[in-house]
């Protein structure tokens, strides 16, 4: 889950010339073409560690091809779509999920408060709105550009993209989106308007899948945040492996109630 990354920088579009002797060859995809083989992005000393292909577009139709092996495009405005598929892999396993003392005491207070509730998909273009438009430390810009907003819209129409989101008095102060292949989850990006809106979002996202049987969340990257939240890396290999399976499962009702919270909460 892209929560905590930086946006890719901008020297990133030095890719498409000469960054050292050590930079590996990016191939190019028109729209349409296949993927490459996951095992021939870039490799940890290169310069972009998991970078895969470079090009293509980001309709639904790619974009499904891309997290059915996952791949998953991030780049910046004025880059060229960029599709990355890092090894290791950071994932969540939902039976991992740390929930620490503070948060088990937001969630409590939360859920005794008037007014405060987890929705699913009733605003999920507000909410990748939000999470483009937030501000994160040390990061100049955005990756959610204006075409990956459109792109993820049409994916949510499609039933392929959800949005978990935390309410309080019919205002909408944090949430994530995500997006969903049978039973594999990939965490995209999260936003908070009030303090810990969003990692309430994420609680509910892991007490629902616990709830419907999806055993892990693709988190993509591996940050600091993530970590303490008992994420761990995968081999991309295993990775690709889960997803190759797990997509082919039955899709759940991307629905919330209060009861699932029981799945977290009791442990």
């Amino acid at each position: 889950m892209k929560l905590a990354c930086f946006a890719p920088t901008p020297q990133l579009i030095a890719i498409f010339c000469t960054l050292s002797p050590r930079t590996p060859t990016l191939p190019w995809l028109d729209p349409g073409m296949p993927f490459p083989d996951t095992g021939s992005a870039w490799g940890p000393d290169s310069d972009a560690p998991g970078l895969l292909a470079a090009g293509g577009d980001l309709s639904p139709i790619t974009l499904q091809a891309a997290y059915s092996q996952a791949v998953f495009p991030w780049f910046s405005e004025g880059q060229p779509i960029l599709w990355w598929s890092p090894d290791p892999r950071m994932v969540l396993r939902v039976d991992e999920f740390r929930l620490h003392r503070s948060l088990r005491r937001t969630l409590q207070t939360f859920l005794r408060t008037p007014g405060c509730e987890v929705r699913m998909d009733t605003a999920f273009g507000e909410v990748i709105r939000a999470c483009a438009e937030s501000s994160r430390r040390g990061q100049a810009g955005t990756w959610i550009v204006d075409a990956m907003v459109t792109a993820y819209c049409k994916l949510h129409a499609q039933g392929l993209a959800h949005s978990v989101e935390t309410w309080r008095d019919g205002a909408l102060v944090g949430g994530l989106y995500c997006v969903n292949l049978g039973q594999a989850v990939f965490g995209e990006s999260m936003f908070m308007r009030q303090t810990d809106a969003s990692k309430i979002a994420l609680a509910a996202l892991i007490t629902f899948c616990r709830h419907v049987g999806i055993p892990m969340v693709d988190c993509q990257q591996n940050t600091p945040h993530l970590a303490s939240l008992g994420a761990r890396e995968m081999p991309r290999a295993d990775s690709v492996q889960h997803v190759s399976q797990a997509r082919h499962a039955k899709a759940p009702d991307w629905s919330f109630s209060p009861l699932y919270w029981r799945e977290l909460l009791s442990a």
